[in-house]
């Protein structure tokens, strides 16, 4: 099973689960058309398999059809954004400094 990526709106989280079940999550705040991302983690036993990128990138895609603008927080969204620019146009441009993007 290709690992797969899910909005769970009642948890305020996108997970991501393998056939091995949850591997991990980025916790979010949805308020006013932003995306407030908070904390990600990946299960330890999940880790280094590039399943924290594969969250990321499913996140703001969601982010990017639901015309929603995102804000960063989390370290590890802030630095997935950081090294992928092409999805640096959902932090509003006003916003950009606070996150060093």
């Amino acid at each position: 099973m290709e690992p797969r990526v899910s909005d769970n709106p009642e948890l305020s989280r996108f997970e991501i689960h393998t056939e091995e079940g949850l591997a991990g999550f980025a916790e979010y705040h949805l308020s006013e058309g932003e995306l407030a991302f908070i904390h990600t983690e990946i299960d330890p036993q999940f880790e280094g398999r590039g399943l924290g990128g594969r969250l990321a990138r499913a996140a703001l895609d969601t982010a990017r059809e639901r015309g929603l603008a995102v804000l960063p927080y989390c370290p590890f969204i802030r630095a997935w954004i950081g090294k992928h620019p092409e999805y640096t146009d959902l932090v509003p441009a006003d916003r950009r400094g606070r996150f060093g993007l």
